[in-house]
């Protein structure tokens, strides 16, 4: 078997979009635009007013009090949303936040909340998406579906300052594409990991924690305080993307009914940088490529050939 699921994924006219981090930003946006569609959406926010931007006598709207960082809360709003609208056919696993500054100074229980919130909410969510569009979804309509990771271009490349961003974007980038090869291609279970790159969003405001500097790294030509220098420009998200051009963007690969890929690189920055980091990374196989080989036994690589597939 042969995977990630290659062939066209055809999105229902009145398809289910289950979206978190609804509040603002990309989720917010994703939720409008599918509604406008004229799809059924259930949009979950940490607070209810938050989510009063939706219309709350539209039968295709479900609003949900979610905190990711609770399995028991996901569970309660799947069944909630499958109550309501017997399905999910989109899942968008989206909300998330950054912790930002030195490494060493970051206090552990801040850190491991955020990897809970981006990492495992994400690991929660998308294992439930994938038994209700395995099992439930046939039920009253065509099985399978769609689950969108909201990633980043730090998913794959890490910059100064956000390590544990990085970690938990990271982690959900191996994450999704580990369980992409292992669903069967009839289940008909897509994966896409969206990888934006400066977004005009809450990020470099209210959805970013700041840690207290050390004073180690406290030099301003520190890589840390550099980001810092950049994060206070005041035309800092002159040039990011639109947060609707991204919305749209996530719409359209899921809407265009064509195969879904695995990742999406989204805005000139993020194509620029994960091609530039490829470009390094190429680089770096080639230089050690005579050292690396010389590591294992001859004829190791060609026993691989069931993971080559992939």
């Amino acid at each position: 078997m042969e995977g990630p699921v290659k062939q066209a994924y055809h999105l229902p006219t009145t398809a289910v979009w289950f979206i978190t981090g609804c509040s603002s930003g990309i989720g917010k946006s994703l939720a409008q635009l599918a509604l406008s569609k004229g799809h059924r959406i259930a949009a979950t926010a940490r607070r209810l007013g938050d989510l009063a931007y939706l219309p709350d006598d539209d039968s295709r709207v479900l609003k949900l009090l979610v905190d990711v960082t609770s399995r028991q809360s996901i569970d309660d709003a799947v069944s909630a949303a499958l109550s309501r609208f017997h399905r999910l056919d989109v899942v968008v696993n989206n909300a998330g936040y950054s912790l930002r500054g030195d490494t060493e100074n970051a206090k552990e229980d801040a850190a491991r909340h955020l990897v809970e919130t981006m990492f495992w909410g994400t690991v929660h969510l998308t294992r439930q998406a994938m038994r209700v569009m395995r099992e439930v979804n046939p039920q009253n309509g065509p099985q399978g579906g769609v689950v969108l990771n909201v990633s980043s271009m730090g998913g794959r490349a890490a910059f100064a300052g956000n390590a544990f961003y990085h970690a938990a974007k990271f982690a959900v980038e191996g994450f999704t594409e580990s369980v992409s090869k292992e669903v069967r291609p009839e289940w008909n279970i897509h994966f896409c990991l969206i990888e934006p790159g400066g977004v005009k969003t809450d990020y470099a405001g209210r959805s970013m924690i700041t840690i207290e500097p050390h004073p180690a790294y406290a030099a301003p030509d520190t890589p840390t305080r550099v980001l810092e220098q950049y994060l206070q420009n005041p035309d800092l998200t002159k040039n990011w993307s639109d947060v609707d051009a991204v919305s749209n963007a996530m719409y359209t690969i899921v809407a265009r009914g064509t195969a879904i890929p695995l990742r999406a690189p989204l805005g000139p920055d993020a194509w620029g940088m994960l091609k530039l980091e490829n470009e390094k990374a190429g680089q770096l196989l080639d230089e050690w490529k005579d050292f690396s080989i010389g590591v294992g036994k001859e004829g190791l690589f060609e026993t691989l050939g069931f993971l080559r597939g992939q």
